[in-house]
């Protein structure tokens, strides 16, 4: 039955008044400059909004317009956005943008979206948006929101997203066309998430078709006996699951939505802790700790009862230290596992080594009977592009030959970093930043989370990522999202 898409933005045009407003339309609120709006929505592609608004803060600062980014070198533009995603890209684009507006456009920024697809760094999504948001041209801007929430509706059955935005210009009445994007986005981030959307909280729950789509289940409420698909699965080196908690862990949670979440460092004994962290509604938790208190020891709360729960790797000097919880389910095992640290002098290298070796046997060997997941902090940056300062580093716990050896012969074995299936070659990316020098806020970091999979089930990987936007760890959190059995 078709939808009545008035009816359906209108309602939406009026919830999401209370939502975070996508970053793009925020700075067209503040100002109607097109410059700035140009140059905030090249930023934003492939970045989160408040890593954007950041950086087009800090860029605005010193080029608050055209004639002053032509003053600015590559570097300098690089070093004021980093770190939106292709940061390095992105000023290569900007540092060409005041030469291809003086060639073109007698230095002014166009409105018209076949004049904007010419400059540099600026696509069809990005030309309709500015067109729309700076100069209210009558223009349809699709990102994956709009694109994926309409064909949830069924308003159009579409592959890509231009074909969304072909089908819509046919199709969308005009009135709707500047504000469709806005509102979607907002949508999508709030409530229609990609993965496992809140239908439950949908002003529009009784009347979307919801077509294709599996809704979160509601948080507290009875599970099924197996995990619905695909599966949301979080890593995340809390540094001490007390101190986290004081930090808004719970919340965090919440905002996870996660089927599993493997925690390391937890520093503390069941015992020790809350109600709040000992019963999360809707989770069981699994527990190693270390015996020595305060110190390492790993978590892994699970919305569906395990098959099996194995602790440890069978040797007491690992065990002892609280480093390794497998989950076993139908089709996957979850190996949530915190690495030994060689520590300052390699004092410890000879140990992590030994770890490493033992725990590769574990996985290669339960690799033969079903998926094997392996996730959490391991310790080590396993290439170049996984640490700001790699030639600084190269004798340094955590970058020496010895550890990346050991991530090549892991590689080798069969074992696939599911971060670089996406990022195959990008730089930037971190999961751990020290405490000292502001270094979070200059992104001087490690990339020593991750998430792997054995070579035959890489097909299963939906997506992977890093959510360098959550605080309260010196680490952030890694995710990975597994559709069904192969």
């Amino acid at each position: 039955m078709p939808i009545d898409i008035a009816h359906f933005l209108d309602n939406l045009k009026q919830e999401v008044t209370t939502y975070q407003v996508p970053v793009v339309d925020l700075i067209a609120v503040q100002t109607k400059d097109p410059y700035k709006v140009l140059t905030a929505t090249i930023l934003s592609a492939r970045t989160r909004d408040e890593v954007t608004a950041a950086a087009a803060e800090r860029l605005f600062r010193k080029a608050p317009d055209v004639a002053t980014l032509d003053r600015l070198s590559e570097a300098e533009i690089s070093a004021l956005i980093r770190p939106v995603g292709f940061f390095n890209n992105k000023a290569s684009y900007l540092k060409a943008l005041p030469g291809a507006l003086a060639e073109k456009f007698d230095g002014m920024i166009p409105r018209l979206v076949d004049e904007l697809v010419t400059l540099p760094g600026v696509g069809r999504k990005t030309a309709n948006l500015v067109s729309a948001v700076a100069f209210g041209e009558p223009a349809i801007c699709v990102d994956t929101h709009v694109h994926r929430i309409m064909n949830i509706w069924g308003y159009v059955a579409t592959k890509t997203p231009l074909e969304t935005e072909m089908a819509l210009r046919k199709k969308l009445p005009a009135q709707y066309w500047i504000m469709v994007n806005g509102v979607l986005v907002a949508f999508g981030q709030g409530t229609c998430k990609p993965v496992r959307p809140h239908c439950d909280r949908c002003v529009l729950k009784n009347e979307c078709p919801q077509i294709g789509i599996i809704p979160r289940k509601v948080p507290g409420a009875t599970r099924s006996p197996a995990f619905v698909q695909p599966l949301k699965l979080v890593s995340w080196n809390v540094n001490g699951l007390r101190a986290v908690e004081k930090k808004g862990f719970l919340d965090l949670v919440n905002d996870f939505d996660a089927d599993l979440l493997a925690l390391q460092e937890i520093k503390a004994q069941p015992e020790q802790l809350s109600d709040a962290l000992l019963e999360i509604p809707g989770y069981t938790a699994y527990w190693l700790p270390a015996e020595r208190k305060g110190y390492s020891g790993v978590c892994t709360y699970s919305r569906v009862t395990p098959l099996s729960v194995t602790k440890g790797l069978g040797n007491d000097d690992f065990d002892r230290e609280g480093r390794v919880l497998c989950l076993e389910f139908a089709d996957f095992y979850c190996i949530n596992a915190y690495f030994p640290n060689a520590q300052h002098g390699l004092a410890r290298l000879d140990f992590k080594l030994a770890f490493d070796k033992a725990l590769q046997a574990y996985c290669e060997k339960l690799a033969e009977d079903k998926t094997v997941v392996i996730t959490g902090d391991f310790n080590v940056a396993h290439r170049a592009i996984d640490l700001t300062n790699p030639e600084s580093n190269g004798g340094n716990p955590g970058f020496t030959p010895e550890e990346r050896a050991w991530m090549d012969r892991f590689q080798a074995a069969g074992f696939v970093d599911t971060f670089r299936i996406f990022y195959p070659d990008e730089p930037g990316h971190y999961s751990w930043w020290s405490y000292r020098f502001n270094a979070r806020a200059r992104n001087i970091g490690w990339r020593i989370d991750y998430f792997w999979v054995d070579q035959k089930s890489r097909s299963r990987v939906v997506s992977a990522g890093i959510r360098s936007d959550i605080m309260g760890s010196d680490h952030c959190p890694v995710e990975l999202v597994l559709k069904g059995k192969l």
